[in-house]
């Protein structure tokens, strides 16, 4: 088969979209991806078998949301034209199209009226989450017209995907038929994270990861306030954060205000081939979405590298994580709570057996839970929309 990923992302970063489109090279098809371009990079190169076309620049620091929108609409028209440019010359099969956001889908026009077929594969929900992002009401006007173009977005796709369970069942109750809409979870890929956690003697430091995004609603402020609360009661805690965002500059200031520059360290976004071993160097894995935002229903999939490559986790209690995930699995603190969350590091920094028992629960669990094991779900769908079916 001929595909075309297309994504508002950078492609060498992004996890998801390149363990789809790295499986379909492994197994013999032909893989192009359309994608966001970094400043200073090429607009073209070859990433493990798949043909990357960078067409848009993006320096993560919109102030304002309409320049987030105009972005958004702009990558739009160029990617349709990319592609449809592309189409014409390599005759895809299946257009694989990734929100958000989901009206991103419209770029395969051209290639489904001529012939080809699509999937829009749904990250993240975008009503739910442009009207977090906007701060409005889900009663809204603007609210009613983001599901109108979800339906929209869905009626045009030939197939849908959906990061998680919770979402899928809101998405076939308002948008879409349940034969037409499948869950693929965002798995560790076993081929990238092959390192595991070493054993090692008396700790020196303990060091806290979180990689990802920086946004207000990820919850990154009740970290920050959990180790300012910690500063004496653990003197060799630190705090890593991987990763760029709209707030980064919020969060680099609040550090500098709470004098937390030796304990708090911001670090630029890794190559998902050095992550695992980031994480390998790293004592607990954190995870503090905010459960009153949209942050609530979207699954993480930091929490499942963390527990592949063997350290322990400690998350917010939102919705989402306690679908998944127990108290046998991982250490839950009460999303927002800074003082929680400063006794769950407390515990986790003392208890060297309960850091071990989350472990190999972790393990465990994870042998079932990654993408080698789970990736025929999304083969058997890619080849049910191939030629001839």
């Amino acid at each position: 088969m001929r595909v075309c990923m297309v994504a508002y992302t950078f492609y060498e970063g992004d996890n998801r979209v390149r363990r789809y489109a790295e499986t379909l090279v492994k197994r013999g098809d032909t893989v192009d991806a359309i994608v966001l371009r970094q400043d200073g990079a090429d607009s073209f190169a070859h990433v493990a078998g798949v043909n990357v076309y960078k067409i848009q620049r993006r320096t993560i620091n919109e102030r304002f949301k309409i320049e987030y929108l105009l972005k958004l609409l702009l990558f739009l028209v160029k990617s349709f034209l990319k592609l449809t440019s592309l189409h014409l010359s390599h005759r895809y099969d299946l257009i694989h199209v990734h929100s958000i956001p989901d009206f991103e889908v419209f770029s395969a026009l051209g290639a489904k009226l001529l012939g080809a077929r699509v999937i829009l594969d749904i990250h993240d929900i975008v009503p739910e989450l442009f009207a977090s992002k906007f701060k409005v009401s889900q009663s809204s006007l603007f609210f009613r017209a983001l599901l109108l173009i979800e339906k929209l977005s869905m009626a045009f796709s030939d197939h849908v995907i959906v990061a998680n369970h919770i979402w899928h069942q809101r998405l076939i109750a308002r948008s879409v038929s349940p034969h037409k809409c499948t869950v693929v979870m965002n798995y560790p890929d076993p081929a990238i994270f092959n390192v595991r956690k070493q054993a090692t003697g008396k700790m020196e430091r303990f060091v806290m990861i979180y990689p990802g995004t920086l946004s207000i609603h990820q919850g990154l402020e009740t970290v920050i306030r959990a180790v300012d609360l910690l500063k004496d009661r653990i003197p060799d805690l630190e705090f890593h954060i991987y990763g760029k965002g709209t707030d980064q500059h919020y969060f680099e200031n609040l550090v500098k205000s709470l004098d937390l520059q030796s304990r708090i360290f911001f670090k630029d976004i890794v190559p998902i081939e050095k992550l695992p071993h980031i994480i390998a160097e790293a004592d607990l894995g954190v995870e503090p979405k905010l459960k009153r935002t949209f942050g609530n229903e979207a699954f993480s999939t930091k929490i499942l590298e963390f527990m592949y490559v063997g350290i322990p986790v400690v998350a917010s209690d939102t919705l989402v994580h306690t679908h998944y995930f127990d108290e046998n699995l991982v250490k839950f603190f009460r999303s927002e709570d800074e003082k929680d969350l400063a006794e769950c590091i407390v515990k986790l920094r003392k208890n060297k057996r309960l850091r071990d028992s989350l472990v190999v629960n972790s393990l465990k669990y994870m042998e079932q839970n990654n993408w080698e094991a789970r990736k025929h779900t999304y083969l058997r769908l890619v080849d049910s929309l191939s030629p001839g079916h």
